[in-house]
């Protein structure tokens, strides 16, 4: 603290209110959640005050980057064969089928940026309702991400995210290029590493065949998410990605803030910037449903530092 404050006194950082104090705080000394509470203070919602016109360069004067053109339209930076997994039980079988396709093995698929397996902690028993939808979202959303060529999602066969529930759930049809499959019902874990690793075989050779082609950087969206943030990220890391973005958006780009409980207390911010009301009121009613979340949920809305 720079100042002395009272028990009760708004606390303010960057000039906007963090927190109020939960005790009497004296000048110097650590502020943190020991004596700074979050309590609910009005915010002052004004919409599009500050608005930013973003000036578009000329076509002819956009970055281009090299990219891999998908049959839906969309452009990849990159040409995976992807290993998902349906609930964590999976994972290390997941992990050791994607291990077998060592540079060696790849080198005469150039064209090939990799087998990669990515996997999580959820999906097993326990997960039902708002959980077991967002895991089911997110790992479609993998499934369906321009960076794969292709995908096997794999579990273990008595899990609570059942595969084919996930699937008709996120309409993901299984054809050449998404093949699911379980443990279990491969007769178990060598069995499942030999049937997964046929699968990438026969793939290997139709995703050798994408290749990179020039194109605009409109064609590039960035996704922004918090992590490791402490008490400098606000003056460094913050505002270099946020001058990348508006860099980006200046070439056509798209940017784009998933974890919007990161603004939390400083939404107001951002309201101000918002295009139009409708989209500012679009935030506030999103941070509204974080606070009624966690509520319900015996948790508390934690400010970044």
């Amino acid at each position: 603290a720079t100042e002395n404050i009272a028990k009760g006194d708004l606390i303010k950082k960057y000039d906007q209110v963090i927190g109020v104090a939960s005790s009497n705080i004296v000048a110097g000394e650590h502020v943190h959640t020991h004596n700074c509470a979050i309590n609910t203070f009005e915010r002052d919602y004004r919409f599009s005050e500050a608005v930013k016109s973003t000036s578009l360069l000329p076509i002819q004067e956009r970055a281009t980057f090299e990219g891999f053109v998908r049959d839906d339209g969309r452009v990849a930076t990159r040409n995976y064969i992807g290993v998902l997994t349906s609930v964590n039980c999976s994972a290390t079988v997941a992990r050791h089928i994607a291990a077998q396709f060592t540079d060696e093995m790849l080198a005469e698929f150039p064209h090939v940026d990799g087998v990669i397996a990515l996997t999580h902690d959820y999906g097993c028993g326990g997960c039902a309702g708002i959980g077991l939808n967002y895991i089911q979202r997110t790992i479609s959303g993998y499934a369906k991400h321009p960076n794969f060529h292709s995908v096997l999602i794999l579990g273990l066969g008595c899990e609570a995210n059942q595969i084919g529930a996930m699937m008709n759930a996120e309409k993901l049809n299984p054809s050449d290029k998404l093949h699911a499959f379980t443990i279990q019902d491969s007769g178990g874990s060598a069995a499942t590493v030999d049937r997964g690793m046929g699968y990438i075989r026969d793939l290997l050779p139709d995703a050798n065949r994408a290749r990179r082609e020039t194109r605009p950087a409109s064609d590039l969206i960035l996704a922004l998410e918090c992590g490791g943030s402490d008490g400098y990220s606000g003056i460094s890391a913050n505002p270099a990605l946020g001058a990348a973005a508006d860099l980006l958006v200046t070439h056509g780009g798209t940017a784009c803030l998933g974890e919007t409980p990161e603004v939390y207390g400083a939404e107001h911010l951002l309201t101000r910037r918002a295009v139009t009301e409708e989209v500012g009121q679009k935030l506030v009613d999103r941070i509204k449903w974080w606070e009624d979340y966690t509520r319900n949920n015996g948790a508390e809305m934690n400010n970044n530092p």
